[in-house]
């Protein structure tokens, strides 16, 4: 890696794994058996990729930045963006819902975007949640997403848990 690598995924049907590195400006792919670099997708216009999900469905890798707080979808065979949105600001996990075909987008600044994923990528809906409440766990099994919420002088830390509605 070109610098310090932050969130990473691997493509399960595949054999890539892809790494952001926010510090070098790219992405990532590596050979997942050789364990060998095979290329670097340069970001341009944005920082800050640190929460990344794959979307195999439709073979594309979909990262969250912060600055400006943007969602790029990308194309796993070519590299190239094919979409890109607003999303909520301070992102740090994304997930990807394929029961419902949607990705969950958990931020900072108070909120889980919703975004429909079924190849439009279009956000279909905002969560308020609690402000500094940005990592979250969203577990296909148990069909839950799992955000943690920090304590303040009036509130105790907790996990809040969210059930997803069809």
């Amino acid at each position: 890696m070109k610098a310090h690598p932050e969130g990473f995924r691997l493509d399960e049907k595949g054999r890539w794994i892809f790494v952001n590195v926010p510090d070098a400006h790219a992405i990532s792919v590596a050979d997942r058996v050789t364990g060998r670099p095979k290329e670097n997708w340069r970001v341009a216009g944005a920082q800050g990729n640190f929460a990344m999900a794959i979307d195999e469905l439709n073979s594309h890798v979909a990262v969250a930045f912060r600055t400006p707080p943007i969602l790029r979808v990308y194309s796993m065979q070519r590299g190239g963006v094919d979409r890109e949105l607003e999303i909520c600001g301070d992102s740090d996990d994304i997930f990807f819902d394929g029961k419902r075909k949607r990705l969950y987008v958990s931020c900072g600044a108070g909120f889980i975007d919703v975004v429909d994923s079924s190849g439009r990528y279009k956000r279909v809906g905002r969560i308020p949640t609690a402000r500094g409440a940005r990592t979250s766990l969203f577990v296909p099994e148990l069909d839950r997403l799992f955000l943690a919420v920090r304590g303040s002088s009036n509130d105790n830390p907790a996990i809040w848990v969210y059930r997803p509605a069809d």
